[in-house]
């Protein structure tokens, strides 16, 4: 079956609503970032106008918006262009003078004759000892009363947009909203006291109530719930899809790994043990493994995923290692060589680099299974990449790949599993939204022996005499990372502002200095990080680019410009990058004009170095939508659910999912079939698609 009927009216094109031409349409794209009249009516209002104030001139209504009835006294030109036009009325305990620029004295006649009793409403002022009312935002008759004396929501609008033609379209889509099926479970709905969908739809539009625009409203909660829902259904349903294309039993691995524990110089955390023995318990089961290994920067992911892949190995399969790029794939070799070699395993590393006759031998070693373990960029993903046996697929940094590449890589092969890592600490709610097909594993303690670093916030008038202080620690043999600005999400400006920083710091250090930012290609930044790495450049200048991965354990010190500028979860993932060898390192964050959320997030960098509690400070900071950079993260963005307020409501719809999927896994019961219709509405057309696939 295709998308019900019902919600036919709701996919038409904005175009079919009243004011909204082919020009504006694409303004009012550019606001909701859709072309459909359900766009528009998810994009809710954020404040409103209350026009029920009717006070007399008497009580000094001053500075509010009011609606007052009038007697109009008499027309003032302003004579000399440039002056305004003034009407003065009066209501018998005073009078306000109604002002207007530009005017049309015929129209202003006609709408506010002498004599005659109008309604005027809008922001009253006191000007010069007087009352006045600059360009009312509404005149009219004592008949027209009950249209003017209205709570009148207020929309986030764009340029070229106002809130009269937003209103007039949206008063159009509201004509669309139909009831529809009702797919949540009746005494969850009525122990809530939540309203039908569409009435929930129409009274968050309309607005009667102040306390409607509050996320705790039961309308707002509803309509989270809905959305919570649909995305919760649609991750069950690939993970379902998933499980019933038959895993399959690997033997935990004792003689590969005997081999590669004794060659470790270090002892296991109990966080990696106990997170080895959720892998082993997956692996041992017949069902496909969907598991995510969160941990921080230097937690010890890399050891747990090989542990994981000598599994498949010593079962007879293969196991593969992808990661986002190029310089991270050469760098798990370099971090998994040594293991491998211990265990006698064969690897080898595929990524986009690989051309001609030396691609050909690399593919035909992992098609063969000559190769046990291949590590690789996507690269891996492509056409024309074959396994002899694909066991286990480990994906690491997983916030660049979202649901559908994880369904493309498994597919390599029946019933392969899949371990996801990534160094992004999220929050539980948000791991929910995000991974909630996948379970999940934390490595939440350190390796012993790491140090803690030094973070320390530096005014930035103070960055001339920090630049002094460098050239004593880099005579020392410390290496820099100089991490510039985000300016206005522009990388030309980035880029600027990256160069310039470059310029100064290399007429103080020389040609010992580098600088790697967004617009290189991906070989540049390569040779400029292996410099670094490999000690031949002393002070590295980037651009974010070094977020993820680069690992450079003489790297001691980490300057951050304009620190108030990042997230908390970005300033953390940066500092990450040092603090990885064995001597003392140093984050400087250098800051310029602070917000006070600004000064909360440099705060909490210089008391914790907890990913997963800086993370939870981040989402309570920032809310949802910017934790990760959503549009980069593969995180699904919300349209009407705040992760923030509406968390307690997430868990609820991830316990709802795992009972309707118990009793009804096709969804072909009558409350079956309206959640399809939900799945529609939320436009979770992958799910639905699992849904036939079976």
């Amino acid at each position: 079956m295709g998308r019900p009927f019902a919600l036919d009216p709701l996919f038409k094109a904005l175009t079919v609503l009243p004011g909204v031409g082919p020009k504006n349409a694409k303004l009012f794209e550019r606001l909701t970032g859709g072309t459909k009249v359900l766009d528009l009516l998810w994009h809710l209002p954020v404040d409103f106008i209350d026009r029920r104030y009717a006070p007399k001139l008497g009580e000094h209504p001053a500075g509010k918006i009011a609606t007052i009835t009038l007697t109009i006294d008499r027309h003032i030109p302003g004579g000399r262009r440039g002056l305004p036009y003034k009407v003065r009325g009066y209501d018998g305990t005073g009078h306000i003078d109604l002002i207007f620029f530009n005017a049309k004295k015929d129209w202003l006649e006609k709408q506010l004759p002498p004599g005659g009793t109008v309604i005027v409403s809008g922001k009253v002022e006191a000007y010069q000892g007087s009352l006045q009312m600059v360009h009312p935002d509404a005149i009219g008759t004592e008949e027209e009363r009950a249209e003017i004396e209205t709570v009148e929501p207020v929309y986030p609008l764009t340029a070229g947009l106002t809130n009269k033609i937003f209103r007039k379209a949206l008063a159009g889509a509201i004509e669309f909203i139909t009831p529809l099926p009702e797919w949540i479970d009746e005494t969850h709905k009525s122990k809530n006291k939540w309203p039908d969908w569409d009435k929930s739809l129409k009274a968050v539009h309309k607005l009667q109530k102040e306390s409607l625009l509050s996320p705790a409203h039961p309308a707002r909660q509803r309509l989270a719930y809905d959305e919570f829902l649909s995305n919760q259904l649609a991750l069950a349903l690939v993970r379902l899809k998933q499980r019933r294309q038959n895993g399959r039993a690997f033997q935990i691995s004792s003689d590969l790994r005997g081999k590669v524990s004794n060659a470790l110089p270090f002892e296991l955390t109990g966080a990696q043990v106990r997170s080895m023995r959720e892998i082993d318990e997956d692996m041992a089961s017949p069902l496909r493994m969907l598991r995510l290994l969160q941990g921080d920067v230097g937690s010890g992911k890399t050891v747990v995923a090989v542990m994981a892949m000598l599994n498949a190995v010593e079962s007879g399969c293969q196991a593969a290692i992808m990661a986002p790029t190029e310089i991270l794939a050469r760098q798990h070799l370099e971090s998994v060589r040594p293991w491998l070699d211990a265990a006698g395993v064969s690897y080898t590393v595929l990524t986009g680099r690989n051309k001609g006759k030396e691609r050909e031998e690399i593919l035909h070693r992992i098609a063969s299974g000559e190769a046990n373990v291949v590590i690789g960029t996507h690269a891996l993903f492509q056409e024309g990449v074959e396994f002899a046996d694909l066991g286990l697929a480990v994906i690491d940094e997983q916030h660049r790949f979202g649901v559908h590449q994880r369904l493309a890589l498994s597919s390599k092969s029946k019933g392969t599993d899949v371990l996801v890592m990534t160094a992004t600490p999220i929050p539980r709610t948000l791991t929910l939204t995000a991974y909630g097909d996948m379970e999940v594993s934390r490595l939440d303690e350190k390796p012993p022996g790491r140090k803690p670093i030094d973070t320390r916030l530096i005014p930035h008038e103070k960055v001339e005499e920090m630049v002094g202080a460098l050239k004593g620690q880099i005579a020392k043999g410390a290496r820099v990372y100089w991490v510039c600005p985000l300016v206005e999400e522009s990388e030309k400006l980035d880029l600027e502002a990256a160069e310039e920083r470059y310029d100064k710091l290399k007429a103080h250090f020389g040609e010992r200095t580098g600088l790697v930012h967004g617009r290189m290609k991906g070989e540049e930044k390569d040779a400029v990080m292996a410099k670094f790495a490999n000690g031949d450049i002393d002070l590295l200048v980037a651009t974010t680019v070094i977020e993820v991965g680069v690992n450079v354990p003489e790297a001691t010190i980490m300057v951050i410009e304009q620190a108030e500028r990042f997230g908390l979860s970005q300033l953390h993932q940066l500092r990450g990058r040092v603090g990885r060898g064995a001597a003392k390192s140093f984050c400087f964050l250098v800051y310029g004009k602070l917000t006070n959320s600004a000064k909360e997030r440099l705060k909490t960098m210089r008391e914790t170095e907890d990913g997963f509690m800086i993370a939870e400070k981040d989402l309570e900071l920032r809310g949802g939508g910017e934790i990760l950079g959503t549009r980069q993260s593969g995180l699904p963005e919300f349209k009407i659910a705040d992760i923030t307020a509406h968390g307690d409501l997430l868990a609820a719809a991830r316990q709802d999912v795992q009972m309707i999927l118990e009793k009804d896994p096709d969804l072909e019961s009558e409350r079956g079939q309206a959640l399809r219709t939900l799945l529609y509405l939320f436009e979770q057309d992958q799910a639905i698609a699992n849904l036939r696939a079976g």
